[in-house]
């Protein structure tokens, strides 16, 4: 089988997920309300002292209200499926993947990246087979995100990515192979090798973007359609020579045991002559497109 499949030479990778530093956020969502009442008892002891106690009450509260908002502000819900990216005062500082109510440093910059499996389904694009012939074809990509890091930060927008990487996997294969050929690798008649090489060479194509490929299939495969009755044509030829060729092989074993058997049995001596006209009629019959019309012989044999 021949391999289409070449080392795309993408940049490597500079940066790599880790996980953040963070901790559970229901507690620190408590120890928010805490110092938001503790504020607010702050102010209303200060008012209700009064004198000088009053503005201690309200400095005093101020501040609670503000470190309970910032405690706050560190709040961040993480759904089942997702991930967040942060980034703090420009620099990578993690990725959470832990769903649920989390807490991370208030100060950092976050960014929501979906892991699911996602599906992408190429447009349907009209190129030249290995022969020169325009075909159709189509394929869908089944992805995810491996490494958000790189997906974040690697390239501008990683959906994109992947999709215009896949345009060009998929028209390099189909250009890289015969739609239809008896001895040789095909697009129709091996499918499983060449879906095979379409998911090697897309995951070497996105690996950068920490994207995996999950699967790749072609959905979509035919002949343009200016040549598609000609190409029928030639398909529905080379079936009719297929099946002739059958035919004879079979025909020409009929007659050889038709011979054999005559002879073992005795049935009827034959010299070679008749025995040339035996093999005639038998594979007239035999090879023939309409059912044969016997005639029957009333005289001798040799009438």
């Amino acid at each position: 089988m021949a391999d289409a499949t070449t080392q795309v030479e993408m940049p490597r990778p500079k940066i790599e997920e880790r996980p953040a530093t963070d901790r559970g956020g229901w507690a620190m969502l408590g120890l928010a309300l805490l110092l938001i009442l503790l504020a607010a008892v702050a102010v209303i002891a200060g008012i209700a002292t009064g004198g000088g106690a009053l503005a201690a009450g309200i400095v005093l509260g101020v501040l609670l209200a503000l470190a309970g908002l910032v405690v706050a502000a560190g709040l961040t819900p993480v759904a089942p499926g997702e991930a967040r990216v942060l980034q703090l005062l420009g620099r990578y500082y993690g990725t959470v993947r832990t769903d649920g109510l989390r807490w991370v440093n208030p100060l950092t910059d976050r960014r929501r990246v979906s892991t699911r499996i996602r599906n992408h389904e190429t447009g349907l694009a009209k190129v030249n087979d290995l022969d020169g012939n325009p075909i159709e074809i189509s394929a869908v990509v089944v992805w995810q995100v491996a490494d958000t890091a790189r997906a974040v930060f690697e390239v501008d927008d990683f959906v994109e990515f992947v999709a215009f990487q896949t345009e060009a996997a998929v028209r390099h294969i189909a250009g890289s192979f015969p739609y239809d050929a008896h001895d040789r690798t095909s697009l129709r008649d091996n499918a499983d090798e060449i879906t095979a090489q379409l998911s090697e060479e897309l995951a070497q194509r996105v690996a950068s973007a920490g994207v995996d490929i999950i699967e790749s299939r072609i959905t979509r495969l035919a002949y343009a359609p200016e040549i598609a009755q000609a190409m029928l044509r030639r398909q529905q030829a080379g079936a009719v020579v297929a099946a002739r060729q059958r035919i004879v092989e079979g025909a020409v074993g009929m007659v050889q045991l038709a011979l054999e058997r005559l002879d073992e049995e005795n049935v009827v001596e034959l010299d070679e002559e008749r025995k040339a006209a035996m093999v005639s009629n038998l594979l007239v019959v035999l090879c023939a497109d309409r059912d044969a019309q016997p005639v029957v012989n009333a005289g001798s044999l040799y009438q």
